[in-house]
């Protein structure tokens, strides 16, 4: 001890300390263990006066040695008060060192970092971006749920830095604050929308990484975004490119149609096996007719390609598993190469990326097969790295390379690992059963093990020769009879249990050695294993029906032996058999089928590889490696059968849109305008019928594209380059030409816009508003160059009557929509057609509204039981009207009841034990309830669109009980009222991931309007929408605590059977809903 003393007083602390003109006082060094704990507190208190020092050089040192502590695992949190008392400092060196510090214990010392919290405010305006982002990320480590609007606001202004290392950081924070407040989500999703918009390479990481932990179902925010993601992807840090890449496949799945319909999930061989060259080739040429690609769909797979030779193991398998779920097949192969190099690195990377080649090599054989050697086993190799590449050669193994492979699995079997050696003798089972040609091979050969020094080695063999045998019995008789004769030395007891099931099965073709083995197995019937004596009372059994005069006294033996046993699975056994085979005056009909039911017809096992039901899990994620579903994991939604809109992802024009737009326009035009756009674009989709359309639309679309990327430079590209400059051109004229009538429509609309608007919510709608403008006029730009056919078909839909939507503030959006699309020349001029549209149609009130319930079910709930609560009786029900504490929180009344002879005084709500983000709003207490006495209270609970259980305590003057409400998710909804038109329009955004369907058969008496609407309002709080169609149903709600809609449709088909679709963003509650809804439906 008193070398280290003397080491720690020679570092430059002490000179320093000196030189402050501070007391050295020289402690010896004491002996023993107390000589430990004295040296300790003379560090720290040491370092605490440094700290304390007037000199910066002294704290600096102090600084680096305590982050030097923390480094090397040691805990330095009682140096917090005096760390903290320098994250005022001027030097910069050392305000980086005391963030440092704080990031890591400002957690678990929560009170004294909230001290200093006008610091760490005061800090965010600091000019050092460093100091700025350390604040912000010391901030957001406080865990304190009462900083949260501080935190929020900090978040808010990191957004806007200018150092995208400070934005970085606020994407950073965004994560830790949803998950301290959840409630917060709308405002972060706000944030995330802008930070998206980020063109850094070093904020997209950080921010996908915060949308996919945040709103993950938001796809919308993604569609403006993505082909700069896509240009930006290589340019990102590592992990950064891993979150994008996993974000970008899932938003591929629901944008794009399937690149694997040309190629109907079968392999080259399986083709040429199936089918002559001829029709191969007469369907390859249809499919490649029928099946273009999408442009953005392409770019995505061209971006990703050259991230396959990062020296990430991480990124590499990202890229894999995107181009195996949503390439085309033909090209998914490049991914091979890279997989099998990156098998040369560590261990627990080889697991995982076996794993996933595990998984593709059931299904594409052909990626793997020239790289056979790479899995060739290695003596170094640990055993889980062993068993997956013989799971690997498994399923590579055909009639060309089996014999290459036998030749190696002998190898393998005399491995000193005997884990591995079972392993290999299942591989052989498994290849003899694919490859017809070596079954009789394989089976010899794994009789020569049977004589195999090693007991696991001949256990094995003998399990595996067994499932051999029940596919071809018959021819096999030696066999088994070698087998019977190694019941004498085999000790495992699933090879025991084997073999006398296999005696047991071919008792008729072994009639000698049969009995006895019987008679060997009732000698040794007590001391065998649970699972060999279950197979004895079999063997017994079936000895019995076949050969009842050799074997009737010892099979009754064996049963009386049963009888008596200590295992109740045996006991049952024996009483079971005793009356099947022993005929008496109790025996039941089945006696007379004992023989079928014993010596049935077996089928041959199945012996399938174990990754064969891990293929609906996405590669490369925890859940594929546990084959469990992990917390978090997001699924793959299945591919679209049409692409939904591919305009959305248009924003080549936006430059040009916020030149001339309006200065005064509200956020209120943003949603009409998509719906023009949208409605636009399915005009453009129903009739566009010749392929020559759809491939000048994905041109013009790739061209812009190119635009945008400088990097991209071939031939093709820049033609499309001149073809979009030309464009641009074309719609800059068009727009010049309109600009005044626009500015004339702008000066009427901003006299009837409401004055009270804030500067931030006009600026941030002006950007939406350019957008959205931006939208609409490409797309109009694109139905103006459509054939004359299409044109005349416009007009008639101009003509009819708009959404309900459609307001006096809103008239310049028709102005746009309608000005650039060749019309037939009416008795009126289109503008004033809008402007009359406008004035017929708008209205003070909303289109959307809450409106009362169609039904309210009077189904009451018991809440507390009159036995469990002393007589007190408690039950509620909702009355499904808005809750008047909070708009958030959903209304249930509570019945109390008093059913004893004596008052019970003070009924009040006690103790609550709510998750995470719900509220509650309580009764006031009742003063007493006098005996049969009976009254109704009101309490608002914010269930956060969650069907978790709220409990509480309902408390009297002398007890406490313990109670729950639990809320059907048909309550956990407000009724909506809304035309068809719109109801089409919200269905038409809540598409791929957000809709859910299933299909209902009932009686045809069950499908009538009434009761369907009977039982859909008894079920679930929603408002009716009316039909034009007598066949369609739909109905409408939104979520009380995010107002999320939910859209329910029930599509009456042909005979008896219906189709039910939800649409809602709320994925979780629609599939809920949808798993009630259907049993509903389906019954009388």
């Amino acid at each position: 001890m008193t070398s280290n003393s003397l080491a720690y007083s020679e570092q430059p602390g002490g000179g320093e300390a000196a030189e402050l003109g501070q007391e050295a006082i020289p402690a010896p060094a004491p002996a023993g263990a107390f000589g430990l704990f004295g040296s300790d507190v003379k560090k720290n208190e040491d370092l605490k006066q440094m700290l304390e020092s007037n000199k910066d050089s002294a704290k600096l040192e102090a600084m680096k040695r305590i982050v030097g502590m923390i480094a090397k695992g040691k805990n330095a949190s009682e140096l917090f008060p005096a760390v903290v008392k320098n994250v005022a400092s001027k030097n910069i060196e050392i305000k980086k060192l005391v963030y440092v510090y704080l990031v890591r214990y400002a957690e678990e010392q929560q009170d004294l970092a909230l001290l200093s919290i006008s610091t760490f405010q005061r800090a965010l305006k600091d000019p050092n971006q460093l100091i700025r982002a350390s604040a912000l990320r010391v901030l957001s480590s406080i865990r304190v749920p009462i900083i949260v609007p501080i935190m929020m606001l900090a978040i808010k202004e990191a957004s806007a830095d200018l150092s995208p290392y400070v934005r970085k950081n606020a994407a950073h924070a965004i994560q830790k604050l949803y998950s301290l407040d959840p409630e917060q989500k709308e405002m972060l999703i706000e944030v995330i929308e802008k930070l998206l918009k980020d063109k850094s390479t070093l904020v997209a990481g950080s921010v996908v990484m915060a949308f996919e932990e945040v709103c993950p179902d938001r796809i919308d925010l993604i569609h403006k975004n993505y082909r700069k993601l896509c240009n930006l992807l290589v340019d990102v840090e590592e992990w950064g490119q891993v979150v994008i890449i996993h974000m970008l496949t899932r938003y591929a799945r629901t944008q794009f149609v399937s690149p694997w319909r040309e190629d109907d999930g079968l392999d080259d061989n399986e083709k040429n096996f199936y089918e002559s060259e001829d029709e191969e080739t007469e369907k390859s040429d249809k499919r490649k007719k029928q099946y273009t690609m999408d442009p953005d769909h392409r770019l995505l797979i061209r971006n990703t390609k050259p991230l396959l030779q990062s020296r990430n193991a991480a990124v590499v398998m990202a890229v894999a598993q995107l181009y195996w779920h949503i390439s085309p097949k033909s090209e998914a192969g490049i991914i091979s190469k890279s997989l099998v190099r990156l098998l040369r690195s560590h261990r627990e990377v080889q697991y995982i990326v076996l794993q996933n080649i595990a998984t593709m090599s059931i299904q594409r054989k052909g990626m793997f097969e020239p790289y056979l050697k790479s899995f060739y086993v290695r003596s170094t190799d640990p055993t889980m790295i062993k068993t997956l590449k013989l799971e690997i050669l498994t399923n590579l193994a055909n009639e060309a390379n089996i014999s290459t492979l036998l030749r190696e699995f002998q190898t393998y079997v005399k491995s000193q690992d005997k884990q591995f050696a079972a392993a290999t003798i299942q591989t052989i089972g498994r290849c003899a059963t694919n490859i017809s040609e070596v079954t009789e091979t394989c089976l010899s050969g794994l009789v020569c093990l049977l004589s195999n020094r090693d007991e696991i080695v001949v256990a094995e063999s003998v399990v595996v020769i067994k499932k051999l045998l029940q596919m071809q019995p018959a021819q096999h008789g030696e066999i088994i009879k070698h087998m019977a004769k190694l019941l004498d030395s085999i000790a495992v007891p699933v090879a025991r249990a084997s073999i006398l099931w296999l005696i047991g099965e071919n008792c008729e073709r072994v009639p000698r050695i049969a009995p006895d083995v019987l008679r060997k197995m009732a000698k040794s019937f007590t001391s065998e294993d649970d699972l060999v004596k279950l197979q004895i009372l079999n063997l017994g059994a079936k000895l019995y029906l076949t050969n009842s005069k050799q074997t009737k006294l010892l099979t009754q033996y064996i049963l009386n032996l049963g009888k008596y046993d200590q295992n109740y699975d045996i006991r049952d056994r024996t009483r079971f058999i005793r009356q099947l085979i022993v005929p008496n005056e109790k025996s039941g009909a089945l006696s007379k089928y004992a023989k079928k039911i014993f010596l049935a017809q077996k089928p041959a096992p199945l012996l399938e590889s174990p990754f064969k039901e891990r293929d609906h899990f996405q590669l490369g994620t925890l859940s594929h490696t546990l084959n469990i579903r992990a917390s978090g994991y997001l699924e793959l939604s299945n591919w679209p059968e049409v692409a939904p809109d591919p305009s959305v992802r248009n924003v080549e024009v936006i430059g040009l849109a916020k030149e001339w737009a309006p200065s005064g326009k509200t956020k209120k035009e943003n949603p009409v305008k998509k719906f023009y756009s949208e409605s636009e674009e399915e005009e453009e989709e129903d009739s566009s019928d010749s392929n020559n359309d759809s491939e000048n639309r994905s041109g013009s679309e790739s061209g812009g594209d190119s635009s945008e990327d400088s990097s991209e430079d071939s031939s093709s590209e820049q033609e499309s380059e001149s073809e979009s400059e030309s464009e641009v051109e074309n719609k800059r004229s068009s727009k010049t030409q309109r600009k005044s009538d626009l500015e004339d429509r702008g000066k009427k609309t901003s006299r009837s816009k409401t004055s009270d608007m804030s500067s931030t919510g006009s600026s941030s709608a002006e950007e939406n508003s350019s957008d959205s403008e931006s939208e609409s006029e490409s797309e109009s730009e694109t139905e103006s160059r459509k054939v004359p056919k299409v044109k005349e078909k416009k007009p008639q839909q101009d003509r009819n009557p708009i959404n309900p939507g459609v307001s006096l503030l809103d008239l310049d959006d028709f102005n746009l929509v309608s000005t650039p699309i060749a019309l037939p020349t009416p008795a009126l001029s289109p503008s004033l057609i809008a402007d009359l549209e406008g004035l017929n149609l708008s209205s003070s009130s909303s289109v959307i509204n809450v409106s009362t319930p169609v039904f309210v079910p009077t189904k009451t709930h018991v809440l507390l039981h009159r036995m469990s609560g002393k007589g007190l009786a408690a039950h509620y029900f909702f009355p499904r009207q808005p809750c008047i504490f909070d708009d958030k929180m959903v209304s249930v009344q509570i019945t109390l009841n008093n059913t004893s002879d004596r008052k019970i005084e003070n009924i009040h709500i006690g103790e609550k034990k709510l998750p995470v983000g719900m509220k509650m709003h309580v009764f006031n207490p009742i003063d007493s309830l006098e005996p049969e006495g009976s009254i109704t209270v009101s309490v608002g609970i914010d269930f956060c669109d969650s069907t978790q259980t709220a409990s509480f305590q309902l408390c009297t003057k002398d007890d406490c009980f313990n109670v729950n409400i639990q809320p059907p998710v048909g309550e956990l909804l407000l009724p909506m009222t809304m035309s068809e038109k719109e109801f089409k329009k919200e269905q038409g955004m809540l598409t791929g991931m957000n809709e859910a369907s299933a299909t209902i058969i009932a009686a045809p008496q069950n499908f009538t309007s009434s009761m369907i609407l009977q039982k859909v309002v008894n079920v679930a709080n929603l408002g009716a929408v009316p039909t034009s169609q007598d066949n369609i149903h739909r109905f409408a709600a939104k979520t009380v605590h995010s107002g999320s809609l939910m859209l329910v449709t029930v599509e009456l088909k042909e005979g008896s059977t219906a189709q039910l679709i939800i649409n809602t963003e709320e994925t979780l509650i629609g599939s809920v809903l949808l798993r009630e809804l259907k049993p509903v439906l389906s019954q009388g």
